[in-house]
């Protein structure tokens, strides 16, 4: 009961600090960018929130049990990507009063690109997120059960989605990105809690024996590059070109950007949270390599348990004190509706500016792009929560295709960045064409490519999707006069972009 009453105290309190913590909403622009003067920290904590959901909370650790901290291992490439982004992109989208990332690739390519990217973004986060939602409502479903509490995963997936909703069509970007805070630092300290409690039990001989067992290896030098996602080579160059596309290509990092102060904050922020997310993945390593010990390095089976990923929340239930335990299911719940919220509005976002704005024949005030900003806030709550109950089973392939999805796409995303930057005569037909056949030839790969029978590990897509770009783009673009003309409509559009957007304030 008092894990029970912990779990709905936090579901209310969530709900009634980001209503209060939103402030007044004038425009589409505070809904999405939040007026432009939220602090770095918040900014960066939010990114760290969003990327994290309860796969992570509960994955990282089952990892590290039958393995080592390769996530750790991971996060230096994260970290090295975020630098390139805060060095070239973030610029980019300091230049201008941008709502939205793409609308970068319109000003440099044309109104087609613009709208391919949004789509792109749209379809993949619908399918990213949806399935992330059903997936979370599979843990808790069992940490439920466990406390004697019956729902089944549609349940959760309302509940979570309308909880998370509550805030997010009302308050916007400022309650999305206050709440992401502090459902963060929630679920990190529910972690801290698991360590201590974890540590009571466990001896400088117990750590002795799993670090001569290599259960504190961070990189690995000597397994194969090409099927290992946590091989050195993979984990550091493909993990760096990952979160380049994850965090500067992707409207559901680049937003929460957009929201800081000036270029330095910005900066500032995206480096954070790659250090940041260092320290958790380590965190939750820990927590991997505490359980390790605790049962005597016996594998899931032998305990009873179907997965790895079961390890973690067995322990919340079984090992941890009354009210820790509801805590640390508060802290997964939070790592949910941080992701999710930060979806709805990132999705509501880009609708809006990158396809409604953009080819709509009509202007709309600023009443109305809120009206319509929330509206389509409630759209896509609806549609992540249709598309998550479609599914039936952890098992289904549909969840790992879902689970992968940024395989196929982030290479074209991050590739129409470095097409625009790199290659000054291409055009916005050279754009999209290479945009599409780099969809098309993603798939292709990510579905067929086998080394030695194995799938290629994920931090070789995005290298590869950007490589087919620059590589189709840059061809093509070589079969016309450089600064070829746009059409007329798309010249009229940037011009009319340009003059409606005054600078930002001093980039510091």
């Amino acid at each position: 009961m008092i894990d029970l009453a912990v779990i709905a105290v936090y579901l209310v309190a969530i709900a009634a600090i980001g209503l209060r913590i939103s402030g007044k909403q004038r425009s589409a622009t505070d809904y999405f960018v939040g007026e432009r003067n939220l602090s770095w920290w918040a900014v960066c904590f939010s990114i760290v929130a969003t990327e994290t959901s309860t796969l992570t909370v509960i994955s990282v650790p089952g990892v590290a049990y039958l393995g080592a901290y390769g996530f750790v291992e991971l996060a230096f490439g994260y970290l090295l990507g975020r630098i390139l982004v805060a060095i070239f992109l973030l610029p980019l989208y300091a230049r201008g009063n941008l709502v939205s990332a793409y609308e970068y690739l319109g000003q440099r390519f044309g109104s087609t690109v613009q709208g391919l990217a949004s789509v792109t973004f749209l379809v993949t986060r619908l399918l990213a997120e949806g399935v992330r939602l059903f997936a979370s409502a599979i843990p808790i479903a069992l940490l439920l059960a466990a406390m004697h509490v019956k729902a089944n995963y549609f349940e959760i997936i309302v509940v979570l989605a309308g909880v998370t909703v509550a805030y997010t069509y009302i308050g916007g970007i400022r309650a999305v990105i206050w709440t992401d805070a502090i459902q963060m630092m929630l679920y990190v300290g529910g972690a801290i809690l698991s360590i201590v409690v974890l540590a009571t039990h466990t001896t400088l001989a117990d750590l002795n024996h799993a670090f001569d067992a290599g259960k504190f290896q961070v990189f690995e030098f000597h397994t194969h590059i090409l099927t290992n996602p946590f091989a050195f080579v993979a984990a550091i160059f493909g993990g760096a070109a990952f979160t380049m596309a994850s965090h500067g290509a992707d409207q559901l990092m680049v937003q929460r950007i957009l929201a800081c102060k000036n270029l330095r904050d910005s900066r500032k922020a995206m480096i954070g949270s790659a250090v940041f997310v260092m320290f958790q993945f380590a965190l939750f390593s820990l927590i991997g390599t505490l359980l390790w010990i605790k049962f005597g390095g016996r594998t899931p089976a032998q305990l009873g348990l179907t997965s790895p990923d079961q390890l973690f929340p067995e322990f919340i239930i079984r090992g941890l004190p009354p009210g820790i335990s509801g805590l640390m299911v508060a802290g997964i719940l939070g790592a949910t509706m941080g992701s999710l919220s930060s979806a709805m509005n990132s999705m509501s976002n880009s609708t809006l500016t990158d396809l409604l704005r953009l080819f709509a024949r009509r202007d709309y005030g600023d009443k109305a792009m809120l009206r319509l900003s929330r509206i389509s806030t409630l759209f896509w709550a609806g549609a992540l929560v249709g598309f998550a109950s479609m599914f039936s089973d952890t098992h289904s392939p549909v969840v790992v295709l879902g689970l992968s999805i940024t395989g196929y796409t982030y290479g074209a995303l991050l590739g129409a960045f470095l097409l625009g930057l790199l290659v000054k005569r291409a055009n916005g037909r050279d754009g999209a064409i290479a945009f599409i056949a780099t969809v098309v030839v993603m798939a292709v790969v990510v579905l067929s490519v086998k080394i030695h029978g194995q799938a290629l590990a994920f931090p070789w897509y995005v290298p590869i999707g950007v490589a087919i770009t620059l590589l189709v783009g840059g061809t093509l673009s070589l079969t016309h006069p450089p600064d070829a003309p746009r059409t007329g409509r798309e010249k009229g559009a940037r011009e009319r972009r340009t003059a409606a957007q005054p600078a930002l304030p001093n980039e510091g």
